[in-house]
């Protein structure tokens, strides 16, 4: 009897530890025996991890991949790959990691070392130490998968929620930094002002989804919640919660070295733990419904797609960006569908007064970017205005209402050059929820053809800018200024225009200097040239607007600030070369600006750029010679907005290879002094 009543103990235990779990899982459990389908393991899990015995088969059926055929049937056997010695080494390292049983690990290295070889010839990708495969597969191992299995699961894994291009300077990094400015403005300038960028502390993160720096269980609780979820970008939103959650660590060590930061931010996830990973999840799914949609529209084809170069997604360019860009596809269709779970705009129109008044959405908020230039202290208030209607509209209810503000220029990229420097102007006082309407007004206009007199407010086809390309506003006038032009020491045709003031300069007398002084005042001396993308740009300050362009690997990392020269302010502006310096604002092309000095020698311009975290200390941003300025142009509306156009002559004419723009107050003495110490130098030159 002893023995029966053991038995019916054992029973008895089973019965009451059956009880104690959750209905759900007894669910998932029928179900799973069933055969059941993804749709209804999601719908029974809602977002839970699941017990250790069901993770196996609830993972194939997240992954797609039950009862998958042997993709490695066409395998030729051949380990024969240049980095085969490397990879042989290293699967050896990681099994020995594990802690298998000896007769197991010979086999389990093998398997990995077929599937790892296997897989990089099929798809045509070098193994690289520390690219993720082995830290991605060892979650898989602990599944017990056969190599069948296994390989299925690796690849849909790396293939599905590897986002491409995972290296230093990789696009989505430059991607991540537009999220995380979205959403922390104030964290992602402090990193920026630290030179920290994703790639830096985010790499393995993003090459491993959390696997090579969490611990096993942590994992296993957080892919059963992502692969329920099916989304790939979820591994952006991951990482904003961990960034946004470690917030205060990173702004306390603001005096620490930089290294110290990155190394403190990269350990951020292995703090987690697995009872934190549905909250975890949770918060990730709450940034990511405050996100523009048009994140994951524009990018699931580049970084989770088949290509990175396609046609249609090199159009789609974050490069040079303030901030994520928004389709004007999503600004219309809350308003023309009624969506309430969208993200809610309050859209605002930066175009000059005249476009505005010949067409516009009927909820956006008009806001004069050229006021920025040309009357601050109405500008300002103006912005007032902006908030206090956004929070009436918000209040009321109204359609026009919205959080995210979403700022929209005329899509013609000179002028936009102000809406710019208005963005920019926003997310440098740390205001949230900052995005740019992609083309602008133009982008917007195509998407209402067809219904313009519906879409549109005051829509006046014979003065709108789209209807009739050809209008001259005074918004175009902006670029039509004092234009001083230069003529650069290259060699220039006797014929022209140039090569005439050339000959001038040759005579010392004061009255062809002043001749000469007038020629340069000629608008028709160079034809107005705006630098486009085939220029030859120098240097840019690259962590104020990370580089972000589809299909272009191209990077610029010796413009790093690290190389820039450090100098003592007062200690140069009192050298004994400098014949002239005035305070300037140096504005940046993504529309930054930048407290600054300019200062002119005998031979060269230099432009200071104030380092805010030391004072009275500033970095060498631009050392000019005087003889490559080309061109001055100052504005007629804004005279204080000052362009310098640098470059060289040949036989085919005059070639601009970069450009500086400052906002001077005293400009017409700056433009004066700089001048006249070009002319010196070309008449010393030419003389």
């Amino acid at each position: 009897m002893p023995q029966t009543v053991q038995l019916l103990h054992v029973m008895s235990k089973m019965a009451q530890a059956a009880e104690q779990l959750p209905s759900w899982v007894n669910e998932l459990e029928t179900s799973l025996m069933e055969m059941c389908d993804f749709g209804t393991v999601r719908n029974i899990c809602r977002g839970r991890p699941v017990p250790a015995h069901l993770r196996p088969e609830v993972w194939q059926i997240c992954l797609n991949i039950q009862g998958r055929g042997d993709a490695m049937a066409t395998f030729d056997g051949l380990y024969d790959m240049d980095e085969q010695t490397q990879l042989r080494e290293d699967c050896t390292a990681l099994v020995d990691k594990l802690g298998n049983e000896e007769d197991d690990r010979v086999s389990i290295v093998s398997d990995l070392e077929s599937i790892f070889t296997f897989y990089s010839k099929s798809k045509n990708e070098s193994y690289i130490p520390d690219n993720g495969w082995l830290e991605v597969i060892q979650p898989l191992l602990a599944m017990k998968y056969n190599r069948i299995e296994l390989y299925n699961s690796f690849y849909t894994v790396v293939n599905r929620y590897l986002p491409k291009d995972c290296r230093k300077n990789g696009k989505p990094f430059h991607l991540f930094r537009l999220l995380l400015q979205y959403h922390d403005p104030e964290l992602c300038s402090f990193l920026d002002t630290k030179r920290i960028t994703p790639d830096a502390y985010a790499q393995q993160w993003f090459r491993s989804l959390f696997a090579g720096i969490c611990d096993l269980e942590v994992i296993q609780n957080m892919w059963d919640v992502y692969f329920q979820h099916a989304d790939p970008f979820l591994l952006f939103f991951l990482a904003l919660v961990i960034l946004v959650n470690g917030r205060e660590q990173i702004i306390t060590a603001e005096n620490d070295s930089k290294q110290s930061i990155v190394e403190l931010m990269s350990t951020f996830p292995a703090a987690l733990e697995a009872v934190d990973i549905e909250d975890f999840c949770t918060l990730a799914q709450y940034y990511a419904s405050r996100t523009p949609q048009s994140f994951r529209r524009d990018y699931q084809s580049p970084l989770f797609g088949t290509s990175l170069g396609t046609k249609e997604d090199e159009s789609i360019q974050v490069s040079q960006a303030l901030c994520l860009p928004v389709s004007v596809h999503e600004l219309l269709q809350p308003r023309q569908a009624g969506v309430t779970d969208a993200v809610a705009y309050f859209i605002v129109d930066c175009r000059p007064a005249e476009q505005y008044n010949n067409g516009h959405l009927p909820t956006a908020f008009h806001l004069d970017a050229n006021l920025m230039l040309q009357n601050p202290t109405e500008f300002n208030s103006a912005v007032v205005a902006l908030f206090s209607t956004q929070k009436q509209a918000i209040a009321a209810g109204s359609v026009a209402g919205g959080e995210h503000l979403c700022f929209m220029g005329s899509g013609r990229e000179e002028e936009d050059q102000y809406v710019h420097m208005v963005v920019a102007n926003f997310l440098q006082k740390g205001h949230q929820y900052i995005s740019v309407a992609r083309g602008g007004y133009a982008n917007l206009h195509e998407a209402l053809r067809g219904n313009l007199s519906q879409g549109l407010t005051d829509h006046n086809p014979k003065n709108c800018i789209v209807c009739n390309p050809d209008m001259v506003s005074s918004a175009s006038d902006l670029e039509n200024g004092d234009d001083f032009a230069l003529p650069s020491l290259g060699r220039v045709s006797k014929d022209s225009l140039l090569g005439k003031l050339s000959n001038v300069v040759k005579c010392k007398s004061a009255e062809m200097k002043e001749k000469l002084s007038n020629y340069i005042k000629n608008e028709q001396a160079i034809p107005e040239r705006h630098v486009s993308s085939t220029d030859r740009l120098g240097k840019r300050y690259r962590n104020m607007a990370s580089v972000f362009t589809i299909g272009d690997d191209e990077e610029e990392d010796s413009s790093d600030e690290d190389q820039k020269e450090v100098v003592n302010v007062d200690t140069w502006l009192h050298k004994a070369d400098i014949n002239y310096s005035c305070l300037c604002k140096e504005v940046q092309d993504n529309g930054y600006m930048y407290p600054s000095y300019i200062l002119v020698t005998d031979t060269h311009m230099f432009v200071l750029r104030e380092i805010p975290q030391q004072k009275g200390m500033a970095y060498i941003q631009a050392r000019r010679a005087l003889h490559s300025i080309l061109k001055i142009t100052s504005k007629k509306k804004c005279p204080d907005f000052i362009s310098f156009r640098y470059g060289f002559s040949n036989d085919s004419g005059y070639h601009v290879t970069d450009m500086d723009r400052f906002i001077i107050s005293k400009a017409t003495e700056a433009t004066t002094h700089i001048k006249e110490a070009v002319l010196k130098v070309l008449a010393v030159q030419e003389g």
